[in-house]
This record gives structure tokens, sequence and C-alpha cells, in this order.
């Protein structure tokens, strides 16, 4: 029983290291804006607790971000941040489910799925957990600067680091 688990163990650590040395690494690097209130807000509460003592704690909003060239809201839009955000520490730390969606140049169509905490005002890395398009099968991790955060808008800088096999559609 033993040396049929190890030999199943061993098997999928093969495989494993195949697919990853097979596997193509791309950088991607953008800045995702987000607008937090106003006619053009990219955020929207869809649970406030009000029976809590924190400000945040229970809070669930809703993103629709834009992904963006360049750090000037009027550079090129590249695609969006799509998810949830939840505040779930007393200590202001949220959790992010994302999917960033592509809609231009060599990825339009293409996905990649990011979950992980988030603390304010720091970098913060999370993991790439999948993806689709071109990013079928992708794992990675992505780093997020903050470089505006103000009353009304928030931007951060992203690196992407993605570990894939770049697929084409049939």
């Amino acid at each position: 029983m033993a040396s049929s688990l190890s030999q199943t163990v061993f098997s999928i650590l093969l495989l494993l290291s195949i697919h990853q040395a097979c596997a193509e690494m791309t950088h991607l690097h953008f800045y995702f804006h987000e607008i937090l209130s106003g006619p053009n807000a990219t955020v929207l509460t869809v649970v406030n607790p009000s029976n809590n003592t924190s400000l945040t704690f229970g809070k669930i909003v809703v993103v629709d971000d834009m992904l963006l060239e360049g750090l000037d809201e009027n550079s090129k839009l590249i695609g969006r941040a799509q998810g949830l955000v939840g505040a779930v520490g007393k200590d202001g730390s949220l959790e992010t489910l994302l999917n960033f969606v592509f809609t231009e140049g060599k990825y339009n169509g293409s996905t990649i799925a990011i979950y992980g905490r988030v603390e304010i005002g720091v970098t913060i890395e999370r993991p790439v957990v999948g993806g689709t398009g071109m990013f079928r099968m992708t794992t990675g991790y992505t780093l997020a600067k903050p470089v505006v955060f103000t009353a009304t808008k928030v931007v951060n800088e992203f690196d992407v680091y993605l570990w894939h096999n770049e697929m084409k559609d049939n």
C-alpha cells in the first residue's frame, strides 16, 4: 500500500515538474484604477452590516475596475478587474476574488483568476489560481503596489508573473 501511494505521489510530482519545465513565463505590467464614489464609481456595496462595532468588518462589495496601460486615467483600457471584495478582518484586512478580463491586444478574451488577502497601504502579493483562453491552466502571482489613495480613487501598479502553456483556440 505504501509503495503504491509513493508511486502515485512520484507520478504527480513528475507530471507537475514536466508542466513547469514546459511552461512559458509571462510578465504583465499595468495599472488598476478603482473609482470609489460618484457617477462613474467602479465599486458597489452589496452588504453593509449595521450591527458591528467596526467601520468595515463584514462589508462586501462588487467591483468592475479598469486595467489601464498607464497611471494616467486617460491611458489605454486593456481590461477589467471584476469580482468580490470582503472585509474579513477586524484589523481592516480584505479578501478578494477577482477575474482580470483582458479586452485588448494579444490576450484579448483571456482571463486570470486571483484570490487572496489585502492589507491597505502595503505592497500586496496574491496568487493567480487559474485562467482562461491564452492563460488556461496558469499559475503565478501578482504584486500590487499602491500609487494613489484618496477618498474617491485608488490606483495600484500591478506586476503579474504567470507560468502557462500558451493556449490557442482550435
